[in-house]
């Protein structure tokens, strides 16, 4: 009998101190890590761990309450976009009438983007040899961010709406489109402290400083949305005449499609684009009655896409530029899954996100092990409020979803984003 015991006794160390037993993660060890962490117990720290597999909660950390998610907030646009648009990005709608197309944009920021490189648009009405009339009416004007950093939502974007300001090489201020540069005055009243040329709140009108053009000199300006901006860029781009026309969208309207939907996923996803993100939901209502709307996008997406989330929520943005977004960890786990069951393929899925050690905003906080990638989360960063969201493999080969939000820190942010990196790195390692 004692020897029945002491082999009993052998197998339960043996069994205990075995590598797949010892190196498990579980509640009691995750936990044991954030109550030693010095860094995550002096501000609002919520977390969750889910299996990536199994779909169930590891450990949770005030996961129920609701926090700002920053550009966590791109994770429910990515959600209503694959639910509302297939596999390509619709460009424009239009119809024909005797010798004339007319045709009415849907947000797609594709048009002439410098880095999507989409020409199917500008081929479509560059080759036509039908008169070209603009419509505007399902446009609104939507505004995204504070009064520092305003994005207007456009409804036919060309080159990201935007103008540029640049020094040409007699170190004059030039504008381009060219079209715009009758709208630049010099003003002597403006003073400030570096050369910059400022846009009027409410109209394309440009002024700049009585001061020596720098050499060099490059600004992006972001332009107010109008009919008559539209076809003046239009017209400038496509060197043809763009006519204004008042017409209400036909249902019988066709559809021209630009890019692949997930090469603009990406794009909002790995550099964190907030522009392409507020477009995008601008693209998402144009499946909607009505006139394009960020507000009618998020109110859709609510009702019938995240109205599963565990906890009450409060969406404002596409891109996560507003504080007043407030979302929990575990609704942002259980976005995770539910992007992750819409995508279906695990190449795909983690195509889309940010790699550590790789691309997008996880690239240098990262180390790859050994040239292999093994964490992909989306980031998100405002004043104060410092976040990652989403996927990583173990070198035990476990999968896991994760929330790590943080709000309200007086540490340089540098120290908050340090600690989750070192903490996921060890759950990577260990287990």
């Amino acid at each position: 009998m004692k020897k029945l015991t002491g082999l009993v006794c052998l197998f339960m160390i043996i069994l205990f101190c075995s590598p797949a037993f010892a190196q498990k993660l579980t509640k009691r060890k995750v936990a044991k890590v954030f109550k030693n962490s010095e860094i995550v117990n002096n501000h609002y720290t919520g977390f969750a761990l889910y299996d990536n597999v199994t779909n169930k909660p590891i450990y949770e950390l005030d996961a129920n309450k609701p926090a700002i998610p920053a550009s966590n907030t791109k994770l429910f646009t990515l959600y209503t976009a694959l639910n509302m648009l297939g596999d390509s990005i619709p460009g424009l709608r239009y119809i024909t009438k005797g010798d004339s197309l007319i045709f009415w944009g849907t947000g797609d920021p594709s048009f002439l983007h410098p880095d999507l490189k989409s020409r199917k648009i500008y081929d479509f009405l560059k080759n036509t040899d039908k008169k070209l009339f603009y419509s505007h009416s399902n446009s609104s004007t939507d505004f995204a961010g504070s009064a520092i950093y305003q994005i207007a939502m456009v409804s036919m974007p060309v080159i990201e709406n935007t103008a540029k300001a640049y020094s040409d090489k007699e170190g004059k201020l030039q504008l381009s489109p060219a079209f715009l540069k009758e709208s630049l005055k010099i003003d002597t009243s403006y003073h400030p402290r570096s050369f910059t040329v400022r846009r009027d709140d409410k109209t394309n009108t440009f002024t700049y400083p009585d001061m020596p053009v720098p050499a060099n000199f490059r600004q992006t300006l972001y332009l107010v949305p109008g009919a008559q901006l539209t076809s003046s860029v239009l017209a400038d781009t496509l060197k043809k005449t763009v006519n204004i026309i008042n017409m209400r969208l036909p249902e019988n309207a066709k559809t021209m499609y630009s890019v692949p939907s997930d090469t603009l996923y990406r794009r909002m996803m790995l550099p964190s684009d907030n522009y392409l993100a507020e477009q995008i939901l601008y693209v998402c209502s144009s499946l909607l009655p009505g006139k394009l709307s960020v507000d009618s996008a998020i109110a859709y997406s609510s009702r019938n896409f995240l109205n599963d989330l565990p906890d009450k929520f409060q969406w404002r943005d596409g891109s996560g530029l507003s504080r007043n977004n407030l979302f929990s960890p575990r609704s942002i786990i259980k976005t995770l899954i539910k992007i992750k069951e819409k995508v279906g393929s695990e190449e795909r899925l983690l195509n889309l996100f940010p790699a550590g050690g790789v691309s997008g905003t996880i690239r240098t906080a990262y180390k790859t092990d050994n040239g292999v990638p093994f964490v992909w989360a989306k980031t998100g960063t405002l004043s104060n409020v410092h976040l990652q969201g989403g996927y990583f493999i173990t070198r035990k080969g476990k999968k896991y979803m994760y929330s790590f939000m943080n709000n309200n820190f007086l540490i340089p942010t540098a120290d908050i984003r340090n600690e989750m990196v070192r903490i996921i790195t060890d759950f990577h390692n260990k287990y």
